[in-house]
């Protein structure tokens, strides 16, 4: 691959995980944040998704979601297996990210593929993605863990993907520019991951 064609090819890598899968994620997050109002305020603000007409919901789902996640879960491999980690000889900081950065895009494939697997394509057979389902879920002590360290995955994934998507895009050059958006991904870090984490032990209570 060139050096142009991979450069252009991160540079979009780099924008589809903020927008649009970023935004999703945030999207998703929040709608299940209301699980914390329980069983009949949850249902009621999924059941909303109900009222966009099936083929448009569909057409919805692959152009800002599937075909995105797609690209960026393929190409973001693609760089976890070809990148060149230098924890050992430079334990900084950044290096620790992009480390982590990388493991925890590995580990979302996996639990992403579940996850669709457990929600969307059991909607595809007749399934209703709601309360008890999730319930039934994270009855499981061992999927309440998987899907609490898959949240937490993709809470660090996005929050640490905007400091380098707006290093790469040429928002933060100097390093007071760089520190600030430091404590900004650290800060939506956090507040995403307080929100996904209490949403899915909502359904374990």
């Amino acid at each position: 691959m060139s050096k142009d064609r991979e450069f252009l090819w991160r540079r979009l890598h780099s924008l589809l995980g903020v927008i649009p899968v970023g935004l999703f994620l945030v999207f998703h997050l929040s709608l299940n944040f209301t699980a914390i109002g329980g069983e009949e305020v949850y249902n009621d603000a999924t059941g909303l998704m109900e009222l966009v007409p099936h083929s448009l919901l569909l057409l919805m789902e692959w152009v800002i979601i599937y075909i995105p996640l797609l690209f960026h879960a393929l190409y973001g491999v693609y760089i976890a297996f070809t990148a060149t980690h230098n924890t050992k000889r430079f334990s900084t900081f950044r290096n620790w990210m992009f480390r982590i950065q990388r493991m925890t895009g590995i580990f979302l494939v996996i639990f992403i593929a579940w996850h669709i697997f457990q929600t969307r394509i059991q909607k595809a057979f007749g399934a209703t993605v709601d309360w008890n389902m999730m319930e039934e879920i994270v009855d499981n002590p061992w999927m309440l863990l998987f899907y609490i360290l898959g949240i937490l995955s993709a809470t660090f994934h996005l929050s640490n993907g905007i400091w380098s998507f707006l290093v790469s895009w040429g928002f933060t050059q100097s390093k007071s520019s760089q520190r600030v958006a430091t404590y900004v991904s650290m800060a939506i870090f956090v507040i995403l991951s307080v929100m996904g984490v209490v949403a899915i032990c909502s359904f374990a209570i």
